[in-house]
């Protein structure tokens, strides 16, 4: 197991089903075939385990999200690669994640692109039907905003490429910045 003096963390944004989570555990799943330690920090889970309290306003996923910076930061403190899989659909909230974990480690992040069409038409766990009836309030790219990133390290077509081509173009782009070997 190669434990880094310092790990980094991964932040991949993106509308709900634009394949965040299956990139991150793709990327993953190469990472510890290296050898190297890794965590993913997934939406879903975080909220059922470490943060059940939090809504899906501004301010409560502001509140949610910067949790989960500090988890990361101190994850990567201790020489694990994380791999934060969250909408997180606000830069304001983005940089301040940014700001969070860049104290002690380097970040990345990665925007996972992917039209709210294609995303409606996955669905994978029927959110977007239930938005679009209006049963789910603050659903990101119905009722509530997704400000696309200005500047991320890396963004992925995850509309049109495979998740195995995308976790390689992640791999790729951590060998450039030094990260990885």
């Amino acid at each position: 197991m190669k434990c880094l003096n310092r790990g980094f963390v991964v932040w991949l944004t993106g509308l709900p089903g634009s394949g965040k989570t299956t990139v991150a555990n793709a990327v993953a799943s190469k990472l510890r075939e290296s050898g190297y330690r890794v965590e993913v920090l997934d939406g879903d889970w975080v909220r059922k385990t470490i943060n059940p309290d939090v809504g899906f306003t501004r301010e409560e996923r502001r509140i949610h999200l910067r949790r989960v910076a500090w988890i990361a930061r101190l994850l990567a403190r201790n020489g694990v690669i994380v791999l934060c899989s969250f909408v997180s659909p606000y830069r304001s909230v983005r940089k301040e994640i940014r700001e969070i974990v860049e104290e002690e480690a380097p970040f990345v992040e990665v925007y996972c692109k992917c039209s709210l069409q294609e995303c409606i038409r996955r669905d994978p766990k029927g959110l977007y039907r239930k938005a679009l009836r209006g049963e789910i309030e603050h659903f990101t790219g119905i009722s509530d905003p997704y400000e696309e990133p200005e500047n991320p390290e890396l963004t992925l077509d995850t509309e049109h490429e495979p998740p195995n081509k995308n976790a390689e173009r992640v791999l790729d782009k951590l060998r450039k910045l030094g990260l990885i070997e």
